[in-house]
């Protein structure tokens, strides 16, 4: 019998939905602390350990077929041993594109308005006008154009800024968005460029502390920059500094290199930065979402089709035709 195991927070209703659309499969509900016994039961796995996997005795026993991340970060599970087997990969990316635009929205705001600097002011009893920045007019560069940076881009088209982006799949992007797109070999043209960086970008071995000192010396004097995707696609001595020398005036990450960020990270000592710990992706709806994405590729599973969101082993991400789609971004 196919055996499907679980591992994220499943409640009893969505169980039932999803025995409902494979009722001739075995389902087991595991957890974060049984999750490394029973993914050996797996033909199918749906979930994300955050401790990691024995993925080179899994790939051995050459029982488990496909692999549906419920995150959409993938090196959880793309272990080489993974890359180089038959086992089908697929993706959670942009199934919470708008909570991630919303939770840019809330950070960049929240540092062009100063509002970290009035709220320590409010908490002394402190009453005193400061200078502000605004939105409006600004150059926003986003740096990755997946699901999340399309959705970022459509949160901020109504505050009359200028858009551009860079992307791997530059073509791919531009059919979805009407603003230009520099290709990512481009992308320090991109922050020479913006007044604003908004990284959305994956961890893949290609990424990881891509953006760097380079980066943060081509910025404008006095420029912007969060980061919303992941945490090791910065060097984060570079963003420090950049910082410190005045270059960024204020910087905003919902990602950190280190989760959770260590108490003695430097990073707490960096001047005009704003931390949030990594809840760009949370909603209300979050396991529910989770669970009709699964049930849709189940079903595509079971008949042949193709699956939302398959994942290129080699690149670490989606391809753009297998990704999901938002509206096209216009006028």
């Amino acid at each position: 019998m196919t055996t499907i195991v679980l591992c994220y927070p499943v409640k009893p209703e969505q169980l039932e939905q999803i025995q409902r659309a494979a009722p001739a499969y075995r389902i087991i509900s595991s957890d974060q602390e049984r999750i490394a016994e029973d993914i050996f039961s797996a033909d199918i796995y749906c979930g994300h350990a955050r401790g990691g996997l024995p993925w080179e005795e899994i790939v051995r026993r050459e029982k488990l077929s496909w692999i549906q991340s419920s995150a959409a970060g993938l090196d959880h599970c793309l272990h080489p041993a993974v890359v180089n087997s038959d086992i089908i990969v697929s993706g959670s990316s942009g199934l919470f594109a708008v909570q991630v635009a919303e939770q840019t929205l809330a950070i960049l705001l929240g540092l062009l308005r100063r509002i970290p600097l009035f709220h320590s002011a409010q908490q002394v009893r402190h009453y005193e006008r400061q200078p502000t920045d605004d939105l409006q007019g600004k150059t926003v560069g986003i740096f990755g154009l997946g699901l999340n940076g399309q959705q970022i881009a459509r949160v901020l088209k109504p505050f009359d800024v200028r858009l551009m982006g860079c992307d791997r799949f530059p073509e791919a992007a531009e059919n979805q968005v009407d603003f230009p797109v520099l290709p990512h070999t481009s992308s320090l043209e991109l922050f020479r460029r913006s007044d604003i960086i908004i990284a959305a970008l994956p961890l893949t071995p290609e990424t990881r502390n891509l953006i760097d000192a380079d980066h943060f010396a081509a910025c404008r004097k006095g420029s912007y920059f969060l980061n919303v995707g992941r945490g090791q696609t910065v060097v984060e001595s570079a963003l420090g500094n950049a910082l410190r020398t005045g270059q960024l005036t204020a910087a905003g990450l919902d990602v950190v290199a280190l989760e959770p960020l260590p108490q003695d990270s430097d990073v707490w000592n960096w001047p005009n930065v704003l931390v949030t710990p990594h809840v760009g992706a949370q909603s209300a709806r979050r396991y529910q979402t989770v669970t009709d994405f699964f049930v849709e590729n189940l079903r595509r599973w079971q008949t042949g089709g193709m699956l939302l969101n398959l994942v290129d082993k080699q690149l670490g991400f989606p391809l753009p035709e297998h990704r999901l789609r938002l509206p096209r971004i216009s006028g």
